[in-house]
């Protein structure tokens, strides 16, 4: 299949990108994929591309924007129920850490999820997978985290990959017993930090290469914050995984300080998210290494609040900055990257350019998958989006509709308002 037409191709090509290159495109005029067996063969112009493969069936981008599907490197998308309530009460002033340490947040959700049926978690899943793939989304990383006991954390990792297995959105899934310390430990952190460590991640370890022998380990996650896991405790996670095998992730500075980033950079974490309390000397340290500083700014806009991530000292230290909703029922519903980037135009002072790099490639790297996802580049995997506009920058300047006219997910073509289609 070639697609053709685009007013504007943005291949994103060149790898993940750091510090002051944030937000190179790769653009091309009336630009041209061609795509065989769901992997992307040449990029260029029409008139190139056309003139080369003269005879191969055709898609026509009618003269609207085409870039790599969006990559949300950071959701907790498997729970059930909603906690609309408690979002109320915040409005009205209670805060977060209160909440949590009264039972509700987190835990409230846990109650629901550990009590819902396999079936039910699985659509409420499914819809929210089917809104995000309409919307662009074509990967997704997926924490569990909503059981916090054994049992409970292995069957969400179980739905996860069921649902990863219908597709058309792609799963990356997260181990994340470590979310919150559940009421079976409410006074005794360590206990539970210590049964993640000697149950849980082996279990984890030996149920995984058992169910998906030869398939790379989940990630482990930790939520390094007060009320949750402190320094110590997020250490003592994260190199017990490290030991197993497990690539790793952490949640930090999203209310406290607490060192979490400085950590991930130190045992090579894929990433560290949130990051809104970051200390400049966590910022050099994420600058110097190749752990990725994800910013969710649907969070604080999700909590009322005003302080974001300091994304642009992230970018002056040359760090690698990406983009992810967090989409999860209490602080982020959010379904849409589009938004997402419309967000960080305004809250982190991206411009379009630099938030659709930090939403694809850099996303893509957060992930540990920008060798075959985030751009438009010969070999990967061919995730593409047709925009219904023809300026990308349209992206950042309008929100709270959607701009994508089709998605095409391993070279299947799926019209938004239609449903998925084989490619021709």
């Amino acid at each position: 299949m070639l697609i053709h037409s685009a007013s504007q191709l943005l291949t994103l090509s060149g790898g993940p990108q750091r510090g002051g290159d944030l937000g190179r495109l790769g653009l091309i005029e009336d630009g041209a994929v061609l795509v065989r067996d769901g992997k992307i063969t040449a990029a260029g112009s029409t008139g190139e591309l056309r003139h080369a493969y003269p005879d191969e069936e055709k898609l026509d981008a009618g003269g609207c924007a085409v870039l790599p599907g969006f990559v949300d490197p950071h959701t907790h998308l498997i729970w059930a129920g909603d906690r609309a309530a408690e979002f109320e009460s915040k409005m009205g002033g209670a805060k977060y850490l209160d909440i949590l340490a009264a039972g509700g947040g987190i835990l409230s959700t846990v109650r629901a999820t550990r009590a819902a049926p396999v079936e039910s978690l699985m659509e409420q899943t499914r819809l929210r997978l089917q809104r995000m793939f309409a919307h662009g989304t074509t990967t997704a990383e997926a924490k569990t985290g909503y059981g916090l006991e054994t049992a409970a954390e292995l069957r969400l990792l179980e739905i996860l990959l069921a649902l990863d297995a219908e597709g058309p959105l792609e799963l990356v899934p997260t181990f994340l017993g470590a979310h919150a310390i559940p009421p079976e430990f409410k006074d005794n952190a360590q206990a539970y930090t210590d049964l993640i460590c000697t149950e849980m991640l082996p279990l984890v370890h030996q149920w995984w290469q058992k169910q998906m022998p030869g398939r790379r380990l989940p990630f482990v996650d930790v939520f390094c914050e007060t009320g949750a896991f402190n320094l110590d405790q997020s250490w003592q996670i994260l190199e017990k995984a490290k030991e197993l095998g497990f690539p790793l992730k952490i949640h930090a500075d999203e209310f406290d300080n607490l060192g979490g980033a400085s950590l991930a950079a130190d045992l090579g974490a894929a990433s560290a998210d949130h990051l809104v309390k970051t200390s400049d000397r966590d910022i050099q340290a994420l600058a110097k290494s190749r752990t990725v500083a994800v910013a969710l700014p649907c969070t604080p806009f999700g909590l009322g609040e005003s302080e974001y991530t300091p994304a642009q000292k992230i970018i002056a230290a040359g760090g690698i900055l990406a983009l992810a909703t967090d989409c999860n029922p209490g602080t982020a519903w959010c379904e849409s990257m589009q938004f997402v980037i419309a967000l960080a135009c305004r809250a982190l002072k991206l411009t379009p350019a630099q938030a659709i790099a930090a939403a694809t490639i850099n996303a893509a790297q957060a992930i540990q998958c920008a060798d075959r996802l985030g751009s438009i580049e010969p070999g990967k995997q061919a995730d593409l989006l047709v925009l219904s506009v023809p300026d990308y920058r349209q992206l950042g300047y309008r929100f709270g509709t959607n701009l994508v006219r089709q998605v095409i997910k391993r070279g299947r073509v799926c019209l938004v308002e239609s449903g998925c289609r084989p490619a021709a």
